[in-house]
């Protein structure tokens, strides 16, 4: 007879199981990717008409692009407290239920809804952010740098869409409201696909599980699989902080650029394909870059050298806005397309799921925070001068600061 412990160990042992690694798990990983950045880059192109609507301040716009990289960090650190409570199908749903209440509700109010739902759906997004390189690292250990390529990809190529998108259906739908709000049917068909695709692999071996019985039920779980704290590492940190400076980047970019390129004589539309184009740029980055980058034993030459091309784009748009802004554009797309490789750096500077898990959490979670600062400070530095001169010096400063990192994360060595 099974006694009340060995149920509990059982059910315990379901949830920390890897997620089968199946066809359809590929698939409902990818959508789910494509839904982590349409919160945020389908805002930027009518950022203007949500000041207007609302009557808003320079300093909620700020408080406002702000935001998802600030719910990132705070809802991060509850992503791995949630999977191992409910198991990573589970929580990884309740991530995309999150995500599409909050689209649909910020649309419906005022500028405190509007934050509020804001939050919400970042949480979701948060959520993801977070387990979905454990999903890769757990499910298919031997495809890291080719499933974190693909899925960054998608993710890249769905924040282009939106940014694209969301103009046209401002205009055909007569207004930023419903333009934002559509975006909760990608949402909801990534929930229903993960439902149906998300199912625990094979149980562990007989002997493991037998020795866990033998634990007593109210033990946590043993150190390899809650994963060991690295807030002493200096390598984590590294990473953490490159993952930081480049998400600090790319959302100042998402939240800001289509302004700066209107205020250049760049029309509405165009803007938002052109901030579409520079996500854009990121889907080649991820599919080649970084497989091949994986591979080699140091990632320090690829993280800097794709940085430093971002700067080049940032000094043109300061420097001469007018002279060649698809240019510009473009070479801040690539400057962005470093992500991928900031993500994989979580799995490859890892020996074990456990460390994935924390190393994701603590990448995440702090890198996130602090990606915060970058639109928040854009924002006020163009509300304090009147110009965009001030917040693009600040990109640049920060991303000096990324090559220098880069460099120490992408060397050759485990957390």
């Amino acid at each position: 007879m099974t006694t009340e412990p060995q149920a509990i160990r059982t059910r315990a042992s379901r949830r920390a199981r890897a997620l089968a690694p199946t066809a359809g798990l590929v698939v409902a990983v990818l959508l789910m990717a494509a839904n982590l950045r349409p919160a945020v880059t389908g805002l930027g192109p009518v950022l203007d008409q949500v000041r207007d609507s609302l009557r808003a301040s320079p300093a909620f716009l700020s408080v406002l692009t702000a935001l998802p990289g600030l719910c990132f960090g705070l809802a991060g650190f509850l992503a791995p407290v949630l999977a191992r409570r409910a198991g990573l199908g589970r929580a990884l749903a309740v991530s995309l239920g999150l995500l599409t209440v909050g689209l649909l509700g910020r649309v419906v109010d005022g500028p405190v809804v509007l934050l509020t739902g804001t939050f919400v759906a970042c949480a979701g997004i948060a959520i993801c952010n977070v387990l979905l390189p454990v999903v890769i690292r757990e499910s298919f250990p031997r495809r890291i740098g080719l499933l974190t390529g693909l899925y960054t990809a998608v993710l890249q190529g769905a924040a282009a869409l939106a940014s694209v998108v969301t103009p046209a259906l401002d205009s055909l739908l007569s207004g930023w409201r419903t333009a934002l709000a559509a975006w909760a049917v990608l949402a909801a068909i990534a929930l229903i696909g993960w439902l149906l695709a998300a199912r625990p692999g094979p149980a562990p071996d007989p002997a493991v599980e037998e020795a866990a019985d033998i634990a007593p039920a109210g033990d946590l779980p043993p150190v390899e699989a809650r994963g060991r704290s690295l807030t002493r590492n200096k390598l984590a940190w590294a990473i953490t902080l490159f993952f930081g400076l480049q998400a600090m980047f790319a959302y100042s970019v998402m939240g800001w650029l289509a302004q700066v390129l209107m205020a250049a004589g760049v029309s509405r539309e165009v803007s938002g394909v052109m901030l579409g184009t520079a996500s854009l740029i990121g889907v080649p980055l991820s599919l080649v870059v970084t497989p091949i980058a994986s591979r080699g034993r140091s990632q320090s030459v690829w993280l800097a050298g794709i940085t430093a091309t971002g700067v080049l784009g940032v000094l043109g748009l300061m420097l001469a806005p007018q002279a060649a802004p698809w240019l510009w554009t473009v070479l801040m797309g690539v400057g962005m397309g470093v992500f991928s490789l900031a993500v994989a750096l979580i799995s490859l500077r890892t020996a074990n799921a456990a460390e994935t898990r924390s190393l994701s959490t603590m990448t995440q979670s702090v890198g996130y925070l602090l990606a915060a600062v970058g639109p928040l400070v854009f924002g006020m530095l163009h509300g304090l001068t009147g110009g965009w001169a001030g917040s693009l010096v600040f990109l640049l400063v920060g991303q000096a600061i990324q090559i220098v990192v880069g460099l120490v994360a992408g060397r050759d060595r485990f957390v």
